[in-house]
């Protein structure tokens, strides 16, 4: 898998924020009390179930923004897949730092490490079919970046990342324009020529009349495998589809094998349970 790495410039802040949320006024004050201050420890990121690794970047910063000194020696990287009682990485350095960061390192990259988790299952369920998953916009506020991120490390592909980067025509604004013709020709009118245009639809009466407008591509909102495999003739290839709707890693695979190109699933970041990792201390 070949997984961009996110540049630190866009991690640091959200690190930053979630040591000073834990920092409090005092700091540490039970590993300031507990250790010595000169002491130094080597410890194990471990993981506690099987999984796909994501997050080791977040957790590497929380650890050296709390002492530059830190080091992480990493085993399985992100996109990896792990079984339970691996180590994922080794962790060195001042004790004091490691302790104080490991709730934070831990919540970084157990929760990212879930989403790529929840992601590889679905990826794997409709594998031998043509169909890609993607995520939405049903992101936790301020981690859409990093989350978004997790989905590319489990094998999955990212839908729009904001508002700005791509027109989705949803129901609410077909009803308020006042029919999809009108919306279509609003968006035209206004968009440069590489913004690209989708339209939701949750009939096949409705994908018969966006066809004739010629979107970019049709989200086939809540629709029945049986009607999934109708829109999909409907369309013969002239433009994308993608499902959309409850779509668990359970029924994934007959939803892949109607022929749609993508399905888009919320759950991967919005409930995604987390990989249980845990941070070790190992005697040398």
């Amino acid at each position: 898998m070949s997984l961009a790495p996110l540049p630190a410039i866009m991690l640091e802040p959200l690190v930053r924020a979630a040591l000073l949320e834990d920092l409090g006024r005092a700091g540490d004050v039970t590993s300031d009390a507990v250790i010595p201050k000169d002491h130094h420890a080597t410890t194990a990121l471990t993981a506690r179930q099987a999984g796909t690794v994501a997050g080791l970047d977040l957790a590497m910063l929380a650890f050296r923004l709390i002492d530059q000194s830190v080091d992480m020696t990493v085993h399985h990287g992100d996109g990896s897949e792990v079984e339970a009682d691996e180590i994922v990485a080794t962790v060195s350095g001042p004790a004091r730092a490691i302790l104080t960061a490991e709730r934070t390192a831990l919540n970084f990259l157990c929760h990212l490490s879930g989403i790529a988790t929840a992601t590889a299952s679905v990826v794997a369920a409709v594998r031998g079919h043509g169909a890609k998953i993607v995520c939405t916009r049903k992101t936790t506020p301020g981690l859409r970046a990093v989350e978004k991120y997790a989905v590319r490390a489990g094998g999955g592909s990212n839908h729009r990342f904001g508002l700005d980067d791509a027109i989705l025509i949803k129901d609410n604004h077909i009803a308020i324009a006042g029919g999809i013709r009108p919306a279509i020709e609003r968006v035209r009118g206004s968009v440069g020529h590489l913004v690209k245009i989708e339209v939701e639809v949750d009939t096949l009466a409705q994908l018969e009349e966006v066809l004739a407008l010629a979107p970019d591509a049709v989200l086939l909102d809540n629709m029945s495998v049986d009607e999934l495999r109708q829109a999909v003739v409907l369309v013969a290839g002239r433009t994308i589809t993608e499902a959309s709707g409850r779509i668990t890693a359970a029924i994934a695979p007959a939803v892949a094998a109607t022929g749609v190109d993508l399905i888009s699933i919320g759950w991967l970041t919005h409930s995604a349970p987390i990989l249980d990792i845990g941070l070790d201390y190992r005697e040398l």
